[in-house]
């Protein structure tokens, strides 16, 4: 038995309401359950409940079993001096407030039937990925579009929190913004947290001025990561060497940047040399690019807007000094995608939420366009019956999977509360 499966028992209703009685043999009547708020205090807020003959209007506490109050130790915190109802599965101690006035105790394993008993253990039985997975192709498709829709609302909220609090920190420069969040979504997983750093040392004034050059844009993003600090032969090496050195000193700049960008087992395209001469190309190509974002509402006019090559060294290059077969190394719509999924609908969506606006409709539209991502939890509910056929589906699911299904919080997705019912 599980604390949650308790605070579902009571918030749904699912016992035997009537000829309720406390372990003190008194009559309880619940008037309202209360509220669910899952925050630090009390389980159920502003709960009214007739005790005996006395009406309370307060907190009700839920626990596995009443000496839980004490491990907790509830009896030393005001927060729960107004709790006017113990729910327990199991009594097996009574419970005083600081004042020593008994607080009631419902032990409810007396009022559950055995049906729901079995239904929440067979849905918590041990599978061999998620707990619900032999029971997906069941629920109702209407149930899980509409928690889909929540699931990808809440995977958005998370992602811009980070971009947020960079707002916050360059006070409101939308521009430097989306840089930083761009330069980290073209590092992808491996180099996104350096890239994201480089964005932190380089102050964005510097790339507005620089950015008709761009040879020096490239200096500073090769030089910032720590790219330029070798002796070689390799004359345009030298070239974005000396370019770097002679930033430095116009711009007063420091290189405290300590960690490494990283080659190893990535494809040549994804090399950081290829991803940092791409994004020095797209701000030599494109000015006030935020403003840009913004108008665009349609996935061509974003395409449009990255597609860009590299400069001519690189299109013969990977690594400095080492030549290649020749190659524009465009950005691949797959790699576009990713950036509209984790960097441009974000930051349109912060945006519009500061303006007072809602364009959550308009993301999920933009998202529904996109192809789905292709990753083995993806794959995973596609053979348990749950298709994803656009990058809207595979962004909720993979909230639901990582939110969800492996924090086994069941009894807060829709699907499982399906399930049960």
């Amino acid at each position: 038995m599980k604390e949650d499966f308790l605070h579902y028992l009571w918030k749904n209703k699912k016992f035997n309401f009537t000829n309720l009685i406390s372990t003190n043999k008194e009559e309880i009547v619940i008037l309202n359950s209360g509220m669910y708020l899952q925050k630090e205090g009390p389980d159920f807020f502003n709960a009214q409940i007739i005790v005996g003959e006395q009406k309370w209007a307060g907190n009700v506490e839920i626990h596995i079993k009443s000496s839980d109050w004490y491990l907790h130790h509830h009896e030393v915190d005001s927060n729960y001096e107004n709790v006017i109802l113990h729910v327990v599965w199991e009594h097996d101690a009574e419970i005083f407030r600081k004042n020593n006035t008994k607080i009631p105790v419902l032990e409810l394993q007396n009022f559950v039937s055995k049906n729901e008993i079995d239904k929440y253990l067979e849905l918590t039985k041990l599978k061999s990925w998620i707990y619900c997975e032999n029971s997906l192709k069941e629920v109702d498709t209407f149930v899980l579009s509409k928690w889909q829709e929540r699931l990808y609302l809440e995977r958005l909220e998370k992602k811009v929190l980070p971009i947020e609090k960079f707002l916050q920190e360059n006070e409101n420069d939308w521009e430097a913004t989306l840089f930083a969040f761009l330069l980290k979504g073209f590092g992808l997983n491996i180099n996104g947290d350096v890239f994201f750093q480089i964005a932190h040392v380089v102050p964005f004034s510097i790339i507005r001025k620089e950015r008709y050059n761009i040879n020096n844009l490239e200096a500073l993003l090769f030089g910032f990561a720590n790219l330029l600090n070798d002796k070689q032969e390799d004359v345009y090496y030298r070239l974005l060497q000396e370019n770097w050195n002679y930033l430095k000193v116009k711009y007063k700049l420091e290189n405290n940047l300590f960690e490494t960008v990283h080659f190893f087992k990535l494809r040549p395209d994804n090399f950081p040399t290829i991803r940092l001469a791409q994004i020095a190309m797209l701000y030599h190509l494109q000015e006030n690019l935020f403003t840009k974002i913004i108008s665009d509402n349609n996935n061509k006019e974003l395409y449009n807007l990255f597609n860009l090559e590299v400069s001519d060294y690189w299109k013969t290059h990977y690594l400095f000094d080492k030549l290649s077969t020749m190659k524009q190394k465009r950005l691949s719509k797959k790699f576009i995608d990713l950036l509209v999924i984790n960097v441009l609908v974000p930051i349109q969506f912060v945006y519009a939420k500061k303006q007072g606006k809602d364009v959550l409709e308009n993301c999920i539209n933009i998202l529904s366009e996109l192809p789905n991502e292709s990753n083995t939890i993806i794959s995973k509910f596609s053979t348990f019956g749950v298709k994803s056929d656009s990058a809207f589906n595979s962004q909720a699911l993979l909230h639901l999977k990582n939110e969800y299904c492996n924090s086994k919080k069941c009894l807060n997705c829709d699907i499982g509360l399906s399930l049960l019912k």
